[in-house]
């Protein structure tokens, strides 16, 4: 598919020094600003990992509307990259490209159970792969890098998360009365809309139903893979 990268594995970093200089390259390109008017589908991608080093990587396409499932991918490997705090894309990047290259064409936006901006080198997954696919991209996580004061009780209420005193991303409350989410730019799009569209992918619970399809679509592939060994 033309709008993806492509990852050469052979090449990919194999030290936290090179993972880190990657990240310093590719920081500056990051865009914060809206390029697309209307988002038609809605992506949501997640890894699952078993104790052997095997990962599936899962991909679930939704209408922006109706948030029916009309697309879905699963892609399987092996996890090179050990787990560093903050370099979280080079464990899962070529899986999850793998599994995107197996859509039936791009969606307008992608959900990542990750962070963005609000990351320490202001590059997390969400903005990695953003700038891998071209992609307007979203990161929302369920714990967050910075401070952030605790927002209102009712859903949409948000606060500012900070880091050494800029603005990164969004502690939001989805429901009533739950823990909020952590939301950040991924790459083409405001902090704003990204904040509009976790809300209205969130009608019934904490995470955004991209991410909660997606998580069970990867732990179900990594089920089904380890059954037939």
């Amino acid at each position: 598919m033309t709008w993806l990268t492509h990852i050469d594995e052979d090449a990919w970093p194999a030290t936290p020094d090179q993972a880190i200089a990657i990240q310093d390259e590719l920081r500056p390109k990051v865009e914060t600003t809206r390029k697309t008017r209307e988002f038609g589908t809605i992506a949501g991608l997640d890894c699952a990992y078993a104790d052997s080093g095997a990962v599936a990587a899962a991909v679930v396409v939704l209408d922006a509307i109706t948030l029916q499932t009309v697309d879905s991918a699963v892609a399987h490997g092996t996890s090179a990259f050990p787990y560093y705090p903050g370099l979280l894309a080079f464990r899962e990047l070529p899986t999850t490209m793998r599994a995107l290259e197996r859509l039936g064409g791009a969606p307008d936006l992608l959900v990542c159970d990750a962070q963005g901006l609000a990351h320490p080198r202001r590059l997390g997954l969400a903005c990695h792969i953003g700038l891998l696919t071209g992609v307007p991209t979203i990161g929302v996580a369920k714990s967050v890098w910075g401070d952030y004061l605790e927002p209102g009780p009712e859903r949409g209420a948000r606060t500012d998360v900070t880091i050494d005193g800029e603005v990164v991303g969004s502690a939001m409350r989805t429901r009533a009365g739950v823990k909020p989410v952590f939301v950040s730019v991924g790459h083409r799009i405001d902090l704003d809309t990204a904040c509009a569209q976790v809300l209205a992918l969130t009608p019934r619970y904490r995470l955004p139903e991209t991410t909660r399809r997606a998580d069970s679509l990867c732990r179900a592939a990594l089920r089904t893979a380890a059954a037939a060994k």
